[in-house]
């Protein structure tokens, strides 16, 4: 209902005395402005962040990077989400291992060669185990730099630069020598992420990026859940004075 600094409001007691009311700082409702670190691109659909990574690395090392960030590879759920990805824009640097106009990730599947006779046959699989129910990819373009003796490729999705292409949704899957350098795309949990751009493990108290550097908040699912928030009193023997966004309570006199 808007901030009030004094609200008084009279009622009937039960003994017909004057109850006399003050109401101090009216809180108001908090919007949290981030659920993902820097860097990370979130998706309310599944609840999820989304990084991709640059520094070419094979596809074992890339699954690697990918758990050092509490994540996994990138799998996906539905065609939304696979769309989601693919209207980004990574902010993608020259480096890229591939065409200027064309960006190949590493991404969460392997495909399994089951016969090798006119046509490489075989199956997608996720790459990891304990995956939540996902579709698997069509079938795939199959990468120049193979070997026999490989059973198991990895996929690689191929999106495209240009806005146009990318907003229609057209891409490619590739199964590639999973020794082969590349880019990838790592996958996580939405996170709570404080005001100093930390991430929070679950259970944890902290401040919440947003306007409010005195508010207290549990992390719980990803989200800032049981907020309290601190009242601080104005500074004393300063007339003009700036609140540090990030500090609570905290003030800069900018008396002469």
């Amino acid at each position: 209902h808007g901030k009030e600094n004094v609200d008084s409001r009279h009622n009937r007691g039960r003994g017909g005395d004057t109850t006399r009311f003050h109401t101090v700082n009216v809180a108001q409702p908090v919007r949290f402005s981030r659920k993902c670190p820097t860097g990370w691109h979130h998706y309310e659909g599944t609840a999820s962040c989304y990084r991709v990574y640059l520094n070419g690395e094979n596809y074992w090392d890339a699954v690697q990077t990918c758990q050092r960030v509490n994540g996994s590879l990138a799998t996906f759920t539905a065609d939304q989400e696979l769309r989601f990805i693919l209207a980004q824009e990574w902010d993608l640097e020259e480096k890229t291992f591939v065409r200027k106009d064309q960006r190949r990730f590493w991404v969460g599947y392997q495909y399994v060669i089951t016969n090798r006779n006119h046509s490489l046959e075989g199956h997608w699989e996720v790459a990891y185990k304990g995956s939540s129910e996902v579709f698997l990819p069509p079938d795939p373009i199959f990468g120049t730099a193979m070997s026999e003796n490989e059973n198991v490729l990895c996929a690689q999705l191929q999106c495209f630069h240009f806005p146009t292409l990318r907003h229609h949704g057209l891409h490619s899957w590739y199964a590639e020598n999973c020794y082969e350098k590349s880019s990838f795309l790592c996958k996580r949990s939405q996170t709570c992420v404080d005001i100093k751009d930390n991430i929070v493990d679950e259970g944890y108290y902290f401040t919440p990026k947003g306007n409010d550097p005195c508010l207290s908040c549990t992390c719980h699912n990803g989200e800032p859940e049981m907020c309290v928030a601190a009242l601080c009193e104005r500074p004393q023997g300063c007339q003009q004075y700036r609140k540090d966004p990030k500090e609570c309570c905290k003030f800069t006199c900018l008396d002469p």
